[in-house]
């Protein structure tokens, strides 16, 4: 009997149990959004002083969200991080859709590929990279947690 592979395997499992597709779909792209989130100080690799690339993070199913030139933190304020908008976004998709995550921060670029002497963060990069290996774990901890 030819042994089936890892993709082969999630695929059959999916149609056996309804829904398993879209939880694989949303808790990878969730945690994919979260990795490329995370702060320098929590393993990531966004560096985060006042929180304004950070907060800047939207994301949609129409267009990736757009930078605005020029904008950028106020001196002395600090910028609180709310993950709920793009929460939001994933929980209401379909299966589908694609989701874009993005900055709104008119130096996001400049943080992700470096610039003026800095070196890149590529904080969205290495998360994408991670895609498939989040997705191959989400899967499999579903199928655990269904005793299949």
């Amino acid at each position: 009997m030819a042994k089936l592979t890892f993709s082969a395997q999630v695929a059959a499992f999916a149609e056996k149990v309804p829904g398993a597709v879209e939880a694989v779909f949303r808790e990878s792209v969730q945690e994919v959004s979260e990795e490329m989130l995370k702060p320098v100080g929590q393993g990531g690799r966004m560096r985060v002083d006042t929180g304004f690339l950070r907060a800047s993070a939207m994301a949609s199913t129409t267009a990736m969200p757009r930078i605005i030139a020029g904008s950028g933190p106020v001196d002395g304020k600090a910028y609180p991080f709310d993950f709920a908008q793009i929460e939001a976004v994933i929980a209401g998709a379909d299966i589908t859709d694609t989701i874009y995550v993005g900055f709104t921060a008119g130096y996001a670029a400049h943080r992700e590929f470096g610039a003026n002497g800095q070196p890149p963060d590529a904080f969205v990069r290495s998360a994408a990279q991670q895609w498939q290996t989040i997705v191959n774990r989400k899967a499999a901890d579903l199928k655990r947690r269904l005793g299949l």
